[in-house]
């Protein structure tokens, strides 16, 4: 459908409509900074660590109150949304940003330790989330009502945010090299700075209605398509974490003999090239879902386990005795094309699902159940490497690996009971009866 402003359109709607788009973008630029800044943090943190001797799981440690405090950002920040307003929690979030990464550029090197490092981390996972939330509930307001509008712009930001943080992962190397830590640090505080006073001086309206008369207890929502979406999103980013975040690069390292900045390299180029695929999703499936126009439960279900069998397949390699990094650095591209994919179907739902009125307590419970896979599969993932590396040289990957097949298969099963959204005559999508 043709989603060109209309000839028979008021000077008011064409003047919304631009509005619109003009706040669209605003968002998107704050998000992409925040973003930057997110992805060089821990490039800038692991790298720093690791030069001063600390091992691979300590340096994994340091990221642990980042995912418990992104869990209970999207718990709360979904009320704060709806109660005073997307714009509040946007600006919150990179205003949490700014502290976090004065916390460390300003320290002295005696407080460079790791209970101090662990907490910046957490108000850095507060500010991701706060500003995450924010920006992905803001497009569902602004995206208006052109079939396959919204959509296609949550496929484009959601795409974007890994393009960008994988982005990065480079940048924060590069400042570490070229100009230390704490220069660094502080050269990424101009940069989250500039974000916030652009944000603060040129979005305009209050991107969704704040509601006073919001309470706590609807963050636990009543539709049953958004929680079952939320359970399936625990399981399909635990799949991913429990082997990318300690197994992965411990295995680049330890096994494979990789240095750090050939392995930090490579998942940056990996998690850019994903990002670039989640933005492309609505022409990589337009075939697959054509009469809907949009996917639906049965394309989750479907993507979840085709992934699925995709690190059964690298466990299987490595135990055939295939060249280890044919078998991990082919999977691992594979595996990111179709990961993507599902990252992005899921991102579409949660809007497609979401209540109009509740859409930022909506988005942050969604995002709860995503923070809550990531911390379940960082855990899992050292954990699971450790208890495999003791069986053979192969089998800590391999164990994570296992886990990943079955958390993937759970969340396709889950998924099966997904409904389909529909379009309405107002151009949103809601869920089915």
């Amino acid at each position: 459908m043709n989603t060109a402003p209309s000839t028979h359109e008021t000077p008011a709607t064409l003047a919304q409509r631009q509005a619109d788009r003009r706040n669209y973008t605003l968002v998107t630029l704050a998000y992409w900074a925040d973003t930057l800044t997110d992805g060089a943090i821990r490039m800038l943190v692991l790298f720093y660590f690791a030069q001063l001797g600390y091992s691979p799981f300590a340096v994994a440690s340091l990221f642990l109150f980042y995912e418990v405090f992104g869990i209970l950002t999207n718990l709360f920040g979904g009320y704060l949304g709806a109660r005073f307003g997307l714009k509040t929690t946007l600006f919150a979030g990179l205003g949490t940003q700014l502290v976090a990464l004065s916390m460390l550029a300003f320290a002295p090197p005696s407080l460079l330790v790791v209970p101090y490092v662990m907490a910046a981390q957490a108000l850095s996972g507060i500010a991701k989330d706060l500003t995450k939330m924010s920006s992905k509930s803001a497009v569902k307001l602004v995206a208006g009502s052109g079939e396959g509008q919204l959509y296609r712009w949550v496929s484009v930001l959601t795409g974007s945010k890994n393009a960008i943080k994988g982005l990065g992962f480079f940048v924060g190397a590069l400042l570490l090299s070229l100009f230390g830590f704490q220069t660094a640090l502080l050269i990424l505080a101009t940069l989250v700075l500039t974000a916030l006073t652009g944000a603060v001086s040129t979005i305009s309206g209050d991107l969704g209605k704040a509601d006073k008369k919001a309470k706590f207890k609807q963050i636990f929502s009543p539709n049953q398509a958004v929680n079952l979406l939320a359970a399936a999103r625990i399981f399909l980013f635990g799949a991913r974490d429990v082997w990318f975040v300690v197994g992965l690069p411990v295995f680049f390292i330890t096994v494979l003999g990789w240095d750090f900045w050939l392995a930090g390299g490579f998942m940056a180029a990996w998690t850019i090239g994903y990002g670039f695929v989640q933005a492309a999703t609505p022409t990589l499936i337009r075939r697959r879902v054509a009469e809907a126009r949009a996917p639906d439960g049965r394309t989750a279900m479907w993507l979840a386990f085709a992934l699925a069998t995709f690190p059964a397949a690298i466990a299987l390699a490595l135990n055939s005795g295939l060249a280890p990094t044919v078998a991990v650095v082919g999977g691992l591209l594979a595996f990111g094309v179709v990961f993507a994919l599902n990252s992005a179907v899921h991102s579409y739902l949660i809007l497609a699902y979401a209540d109009d009125a509740k859409v930022a307590m909506n988005v942050g419970f969604y995002y709860m159940a995503n923070a809550m896979g990531r911390l379940t599969g960082t855990v899992l993932s050292g954990a699971l490497y450790q208890w495999g590396m003791q069986q053979g040289l192969y089998d800590g990957l391999t164990t994570c690996l296992w886990a990943s097949t079955g958390f993937l298969l759970l969340a396709g099963l889950i998924s099966l009971r997904l409904p389909t959204p529909t379009r309405i005559v107002t151009g949103t999508w809601k869920v089915s009866e």
